[in-house]
């Protein structure tokens, strides 16, 4: 096998990480929803974090530690993607272990392991919309048609996430909780930035917008 070919094993490889993560994020809300809905009939959990308390609980952190691997293993064009893989990783898999408090009868250690959760998911999607309008515009070249719609689509991305953590801010707030809780609007707006999230990772695997020339030749190879 020589280098070249080498090469390109290892770009498949890392393009099929940034899909595994991709179909994670655009499944993973409908999984947990459905699932709970088929097993126990009941309705939409106020967050997908509480999700931790049924029984999805192996599917919610195995997903998280599962994108926080590959987040971790994949690379991009120079320290800044490594960092934050390693930084989102981190607060991926700190989300999947330190759950949210309990909707009722929290204890004082459950409250501040809650308040770990929503830091680190704070701090994840913050992650995700910084590799949305930051990272995943870079190019290492002249960019070609299909990259530069790929990056409208990441630019997209990122402002839907952001927009969903405002929004999460705001139905949080005292006066807009209780009248919007009957229709779990945290949960929604955590399935859209997931989702979004997963969108963005399809999109940099090139699931979505593959460069024409690379879609060629990847037709004539089979």
């Amino acid at each position: 096998m020589n280098q070249q070919s080498v090469s390109q094993d290892l770009v498949l490889d890392y393009l099929s990480l940034r899909k595994a993560v991709g179909i994670i994020g655009v499944v993973l809300p409908a999984v947990l929803a459905l699932g709970n809905m088929i097993l126990h009939g009941a309705g939409i959990q106020h967050s997908i974090s509480l999700y931790y308390y049924t029984d999805l609980r192996n599917v919610f952190v195995g997903s998280l530690c599962a994108i926080g691997v590959f987040l971790m293993s994949t690379k991009g064009y120079d320290k800044r993607d490594m960092i934050f893989g390693i930084l989102a990783s981190m607060f991926a898999i700190g989300v999947a272990l330190f759950p949210t408090s309990p909707e009722s009868g929290a204890t004082s250690e459950e409250q501040i392991i809650g308040t770990l959760h929503l830091t680190f998911a704070t701090l994840l999607f913050l992650t995700f919309a910084y590799f949305c309008f930051k990272l995943f515009t870079l190019t290492a070249g002249n960019p070609t048609p299909r990259k530069l719609h790929r990056n409208s689509v990441y630019r997209v991305c990122g402002t839907i996430i952001v927009a969903c953590i405002v929004l999460i801010s705001v139905v949080h707030l005292p006066s807009i909780a209780k009248l919007a809780a009957p229709l779990s609007p945290v949960f929604w707006l955590e399935a859209i930035a997931v989702m979004t999230f997963g969108v963005a990772w399809l999109t940099k695997g090139e699931a979505i917008l593959k460069d024409e020339e690379q879609a060629g030749a990847a037709g004539a190879g089979k």
